[in-house]
């Protein structure tokens, strides 16, 4: 069993365990190692960061911890997590890493590993990187270490790459549009594609300061980009998360529409477009339900994973499947990319807008969400709140009390010490009641 990688690689608050220099240097190692055992002579590892201050410290200790073992250093700067793994493919690395907590506050940080494939590392690969890590590893000789490199285009490849999935001369000319980049790793890249693109463009969240990183902006605070598109009479807004792998789209108002609303318009159009391959979209157990009906009248298929991108992707190339995602916002369209790209699944959106030439008002809500609850309870270091015998009973009763008319679903979160109890109704004073009782249940236990 995995205990440093969770969900989404490594994470952790900076400076304590596991997002310590020392730790980074010793992973950075042992990846390393991992990856240079096809016995070729020259290996290299592409590095990309969002613009926490902690990122400073994490990527020279990866990069020492890398070039011991005999790897090639090449340093991308603040990119988006997307970029990485489009970035790993086409300067033929053998790994990429992305430093970043995503949606976290700035005292937290990651780090996320991509194949050569550019696809996230499966559960097998990192248990083997931590069999390695606690081993210890052997460094290269010294005629063998490894070099690093600063990558000055990388943003800029990245940019084209994702311009280019965009049908041929389409424009965004006559569009404004608000992009919130949440101080985070598109804060440059986003508002330079929509320019070039043809938008006007109104930006928020562009003045990354080290610490300001999701504070009052971005995906998981779209009320300053909603107040922007309202006072400057813009069409749509995009929010972005801090690593740019999510999105939030506004419409006119300001009304939100997640990822879920994303996937249905996006699901629909391809399959009118006879590119949904097999009719299906996959998605979490966290999509709400009023997806799975929506699909269904159109002739759809839904197929859920657990929560967590890379087993959203893990089903996708399984099964041949092209389309997929998380409430959330992580959109993966592995017909483009190999991971969730924020900026690429709202320029999808734009694109729409401009095809047919309605409002985003009217493509944000391809369906009406039955009503869903979520409420996230802290838990204490070496607590199992979901051990407990009143939770067990708690859980027992609200399922029973759910049955036939909504759902349940209750786990750990694979990135934060939090308990996520979210249930579905038709009732939303039964769903209340339901929620809440669950959520006391384990705010005691915890």
């Amino acid at each position: 069993m995995r205990k440093l990688f969770g969900t989404d690689g490594v994470r952790g608050r900076a400076n304590s365990h596991p997002m310590t220099a020392e730790m980074a240097l010793r992973l950075g190692a042992a990846a390393g190692r991992y990856f240079r055992r096809d016995g070729k002579d020259t290996h290299r590892v592409v590095i990309g960061k969002d613009t926490r201050l902690s990122c400073y410290m994490l990527e020279t200790a990866l990069t020492a911890g890398l070039t011991s073992t005999g790897m090639n250093v090449l340093l991308l700067g603040p990119v988006p997590t997307p970029a990485v793994g489009m970035l790993t493919t086409s300067m033929r690395a053998d790994v990429g890493i992305m430093i970043s907590a995503s949606h976290n506050p700035h005292e937290d940080n990651g780090i996320k590993f991509f194949g050569p494939d550019g696809f996230k590392l499966s559960d097998a690969a990192e248990e083997e990187i931590e069999a390695l890590l606690e081993a210890g590893v052997e460094p290269a000789k010294p005629e063998n270490i490894g070099r690093a490199k600063r990558i000055d285009d990388g943003r800029f490849r990245y940019q084209e790459r994702v311009k280019s999935t965009l049908p041929h001369g389409m424009t965004l000319d006559g569009l404004k549009v608000v992009i919130d980049c949440a101080n985070g790793a598109a804060y440059r890249a986003a508002p330079e594609v929509l320019w070039e693109l043809g938008a006007e463009v109104v930006h928020l969240g562009v003045s990354p300061n080290g610490r300001n990183i999701n504070d009052g902006v971005g995906s998981t605070a779209p009320q300053a980009a909603a107040e922007a598109v309202r006072a400057h009479g813009a069409h749509v807004g995009i929010c972005l998360d801090g690593d740019a792998d999510r999105v939030l789209i506004l419409d006119e108002t300001g009304a939100q529409a997640d990822g879920d609303q994303i996937m249905a318009l996006l699901a629909a159009r391809w399959a009118e477009e006879g590119r949904l391959k097999d009719g299906t979209l996959v998605a979490t157990v966290m999509s709400n339900l009023g997806l799975e009906h929506f699909l269904a009248a159109c002739g759809l298929k839904l197929h859920r994973t657990p929560v967590g991108d890379r087993y959203v992707v893990e089903a996708m190339r399984r099964h041949g499947w092209n389309l997929g995602g998380e409430q959330s916002g992580h959109i993966v369209m592995t017909d483009y990319a190999t991971t969730g790209d924020g900026l690429l699944a709202g320029l999808q959106f734009l694109a729409e807008m401009v095809r047919i030439g309605r409002p985003a008002s009217e493509l944000a809500k391809s369906f009406e969400p039955c009503p869903q609850l979520l409420k996230n309870v802290r838990y204490a270091a070496g607590k199992a709140p979901l051990e407990a015998e009143e939770v067990k009973a708690a859980i027992a009763a609200a399922e029973k009390r759910l049955e036939g008319q909504g759902r349940l679903l209750i786990r750990k979160s694979g990135t934060e010490p939090l308990i996520r109890v979210m249930a579905e109704h038709a009732d939303p004073a039964v769903l209340s009641e339901v929620v809440e009782e669950l959520a006391g249940a384990v705010e005691r236990a915890a």
